[in-house]
């Protein structure tokens, strides 16, 4: 039986081979228990141009828990944020496997509404 990390590493390959195929800037999640990180890598993979997390001073002292939806919107916002000031409006939304449901789903649509287009 194959365990769930390998599955979601399965499902994030094929993902990221789609967007390779692209050349598109993306939008990438990571979602641990306790926080969710996003990060926009260029086209190239070689270089991140914009990240935010639930880590950053400036969201825990908005939110101090991270593991939650509410944290996961703060997060698209400034990635959003972030993104615009870097010069990128598009992207492809890299949700790395996970289900596009809970904070997945909170921190993509904060980024819409940050302005980015995906």
């Amino acid at each position: 039986m194959i365990d769930k990390k390998i599955s979601r590493k399965r499902r994030a390959a094929k993902t990221r081979a789609r967007i390779h195929r692209q050349e598109a800037v993306r939008l990438t999640v990571h979602r641990t228990n306790l926080h969710i990180y996003a990060q926009v890598i260029a086209a190239d993979g070689a270089k991140v141009l914009a990240s935010a997390s639930t880590l950053e001073k400036e969201v825990r002292a908005q939110h101090p828990k991270g593991g939650d939806t509410a944290a996961a919107a703060i997060v698209g916002k400034r990635i959003a944020e972030k993104a615009k000031a870097a010069g990128v409006t598009e992207v492809a939304f890299d949700r790395a496997g996970f289900s596009y449901h809970g904070r997945v789903k909170a921190l993509a649509e904060a980024a819409r509404e940050g302005g980015l287009k995906f």
